[in-house]
């Protein structure tokens, strides 16, 4: 099904929204409940298959028992940024829970993004991401069986991307480099 957007015409007069005009929508009931607002655009959310709850599970386990102090875990919960408001599979964010209650957090120390059936827009976080300073995002690709793992934000993207490849190697990131993860535990 051809989509309007396709269209580059089209796409240029298309109108983007604010984050809070896409919590209006929310609140009001007037989109679905499975949506990520990026760069202005509400994007449906893809579903979650069995593979992927499976990786996330595994990644928020590994990042909990890795987390440093003064951070926690957030899994599939919003970021607020300024024209995005994602919800990553697994971010590590400075304080504790309850320094949330009245607003998400506006970055993050690490985020993961299990790209099962998204890596296209997996991918276009990055920049996202990048933009708001996340130091490291990692993109875990499970028909490669293989990790992408930015680092090196700019304002332009990730100056850095490193390929994680194989059953043998391990996930380990400069900001938490005590705590590897075996690439076997996600692709067993």
């Amino acid at each position: 099904m051809a989509s309007v957007l396709d269209n580059p015409a089209v796409r240029r007069l298309a109108l983007p929204i604010s984050v809070a005009q896409y919590h209006s929508l929310g609140h009001a009931g007037l989109i679905d409940q499975e949506t990520e607002l990026l760069r202005g655009v509400i994007v449906a959310k893809m579903i979650k298959s069995p593979r992927h709850s499976f990786l996330v599970q595994i990644l928020a386990d590994w990042a909990r028992s890795a987390v440093p102090a003064g951070y926690h875990v957030r899994q599939e919960q919003p970021i607020t940024l300024a024209d995005s408001e994602p919800e990553p599979d697994v971010a590590i964010v400075l304080g504790k829970p309850s320094d949330y209650c009245d607003a998400h957090p506006s970055s993050a120390l690490v985020i993961i993004e299990v790209a099962v059936s998204s890596i296209e827009i997996d991918r276009e976080k990055a920049n996202i991401y990048a933009g708001c300073g996340v130091a490291e995002y990692a993109i875990v690709l499970h028909a490669e069986k293989s990790i992408e793992v930015y680092s090196q934000p700019t304002a332009n993207g990730y100056a850095s991307m490193q390929r994680l490849q194989g059953n043998d190697g391990q996930l380990l990131f400069a900001l938490l480099p005590k705590h590897a993860l075996a690439l076997s535990k996600l692709f067993p």
